[in-house]
C-alpha cells in the first residue's frame, strides 16, 4: 500500500485504529486494560540501564511481571575483543516498578560471548 494510501480509503489519511495501535507499541499509551505490555518493558529495561551504563544492551534474555512492576534480563557487551567469540558480555537483572521507571539493577553473570550456557 502506498504511503499516500494508509487507511485503504485512497484518501492519504491514516487509520485512527492504525494510529492508536503505532502509541500502543512506542509505549506511549496503555492498552485498555491499564496494563504495559513486555514489549514496552523490554525497551524500558533496555534503555534506561543503556543510560546508567553508556554501553548498548545486545538483548534482552529473559522479561517477567512481578507484583510491582517487571524484571528483566540484559545482556551487555562489557568488554570487545578480537576474535568476537572472546568478548566478556555481562548479564544484568533488571527491576523496573509499574511506571517503568528502573528501581533496581545488578550484574549477575560474565561470561565470553563464545561461552555455551551449562545451566538447564
Amino acid at each position: 500500500m502506498a504511503a499516500s494510501d494508509r487507511d485503504g480509503t485512497g484518501s492519504g489519511r491514516r487509520s485512527p485504529r492504525r494510529d492508536s495501535a503505532a502509541r500502543r507499541s512506542s509505549g506511549g499509551e496503555r492498552p485498555a486494560s491499564g496494563k504495559r505490555s513486555a514489549a514496552w518493558a523490554m525497551r524500558s529495561a533496555a534503555g534506561q540501564l543503556q543510560e546508567l551504563l553508556g554501553r548498548a544492551p545486545e538483548s534482552v534474555s529473559a522479561i517477567k511481571p512481578t507484583d510491582d512492576g517487571w524484571e528483566a534480563e540484559v545482556e551487555v557487551l562489557e568488554l570487545e575483543r578480537i576474535p568476537e567469540t572472546t568478548s566478556v558480555m555481562g548479564t544484568y537483572r533488571v527491576t523496573l516498578d509499574e511506571e517503568g521507571d528502573l528501581v533496581a539493577y545488578e550484574r549477575t553473570r560474565r561470561y565470553t560471548r563464545g561461552q555455551t550456557d551449562r545451566r538447564g
